[in-house]
């Protein structure tokens, strides 16, 4: 939209030029300058990317039509819905101030790229050069999409067809996806080679489990060599393994292609110093039960489950909210490895009160009896599972059936509320009479 102040042509001077031209060329057709720009309603692009594609600049002579035709060029990209421009006087009188209302299109998506014939970082380099709008998010718009596809296609010179299509990273995540439009095929079996510590039978038990019948890219397959495998190894201390080789072949007895990794085992590493901070219990009590020493082989999986000791050890105190992360230093020289693990306990709850369903007027009051929390301690977040679990297994009640624990929190008071539920075991079905 256009919006040219009458007042515009009563208050500027006309620029110099011959008086009988100035008289007969119409109004709309006088150059002014620009004076200022203003941009509204931009969020993920900048000021300078709307204005290199508008074609426009502060202090350029301009005409109305001039200005239309910046608002096409900013429709023509594809990436706004909507772009309003205007122009009225400066405050000085003697040019444009001209302000762009712009509505981008959306949403936005992240960018990934697979099984294509060229790097990441060259592809982006060519879109960009493409296009100004182009960056790590992008409007998931068909046409947006496809004309990025056939930038790509371009780029390989006819080497692959390409395709972008929105796709869920490992988190779930969407992602506007470019990959060849070829059927991928699909993994029929996983061989190992250059390994002595595992046998390949452990290897390829741990990979065909998740790969086999999986649509192949090195990409994703590579991941789940990392999620899978490489555990096995850093239980050994071979925190360096690597898998710098995947041959791919087709399978002659079904349509799928069998894939040949080469292991780089490396050399075996040992446990360093071991560290918790972020939490006041001892480092020598929550490990007690694990065993940790120094100098053993580094084995991620026993370090795994004592993280997960600590964080269950925390729960008991009444941190139900905490997390952990780790942080490794590997000492190549040394081949040592120094595991740091970083506790956030979050706020501590305490147990508030206790309500019990599904027993008489006799027996709740013994069953409240046997409960060990009481109001204002540390809320034991396992402890309620574990106190039924103990009355069903030392057959405190008769004719027991299902139970269950309901905890309720109140995150103002920061306190628990347990309720315990018991129901009966149901009534036998009577026996078909035979008569």
């Amino acid at each position: 939209m256009l919006l040219l102040a009458a007042a515009l042509l009563l208050a500027m001077p006309a620029p110099a030029q011959k008086p009988a031209a100035r008289e007969t060329r119409p109004a709309t057709e006088m150059a002014w300058p620009i004076e200022s720009i203003t941009i509204t309603g931009n969020r993920e692009y900048s000021r300078e990317q709307i204005l290199a594609a508008a074609g426009i600049r502060q202090g350029q002579m301009v005409r109305p039509p001039d200005l239309e035709a910046a608002q096409k060029r900013l429709l023509d990209t594809g990436v706004f819905e909507e772009v309003a421009v205007r122009f009225e006087p400066a405050a000085s009188g003697k040019g444009y101030a001209v302000s762009f209302e712009v509505s981008e299109a959306g949403p936005f998506f992240p960018v990934r790229f697979e099984d294509l014939p060229a790097s990441e970082e060259e592809l982006v380099k060519v879109l960009k050069q493409s296009d100004p709008f182009f960056g790590p998010r992008i409007p998931a718009t068909e046409a947006i999409v496809n004309r990025y596809a056939r930038v790509i296609e371009n780029h390989l010179a006819g080497k692959d067809k390409v395709v972008g299509r929105l796709a869920p990273d490992e988190a779930g995540q969407l992602a506007v996806v470019f990959r060849s439009a070829r059927p991928l095929p699909a993994v029929s079996r996983v061989r190992f080679t250059g390994n002595e510590v595992l046998p390949s039978s452990a290897l390829e038990n741990a990979i065909n489990a998740v790969a086999i019948g999986l649509p192949y890219t090195e990409k994703q397959f590579r991941k789940l060599l990392d999620a899978n495998v490489r555990p096995l190894y850093e239980a050994r201390g071979r925190v360096r393994v690597s898998f710098p080789e995947i041959q791919q072949e087709n399978d002659p007895a079904v349509k799928g292609v069998v894939l040949t990794v080469k292991v780089v085992e490396g050399p075996s590493y040992s446990l360093g110093e071991f560290t918790v901070d972020g939490t006041g219990i001892p480092r020598e009590e929550l490990l007690k039960a694990e065993n940790l020493k120094k100098g053993d082989v580094f084995n991620i999986k026993q370090l795994q489950a004592a993280v997960e000791q600590i964080e269950r050890r925390l729960r008991r105190e009444g941190f139900m909210q905490v997390k952990s992360t780790q942080e490794r230093r590997i000492d190549d020289e040394a081949k040592t490895v120094d595991l740091a693990v970083h506790v956030t306990e979050g706020p501590r709850y305490r147990f508030g009160r206790l309500a019990i369903e599904g027993l008489d007027v006799i027996t709740e009051p013994a069953i409240r009896k046997m409960w060990g929390m009481k109001p204002g301690d540390p809320f034991n977040a396992d402890y309620p599972d574990y106190f039924l679990r103990r009355v069903k297994e030392d057959g405190v009640l008769d004719n027991l059936g299902e139970t269950k624990a309901v905890v309720k929190v109140d995150e103002a008071a920061k306190t628990a509320d347990v309720t315990l539920i018991f129901r009966g075991e149901p009534a036998p079905k009577p026996k078909p009479s035979r008569f």
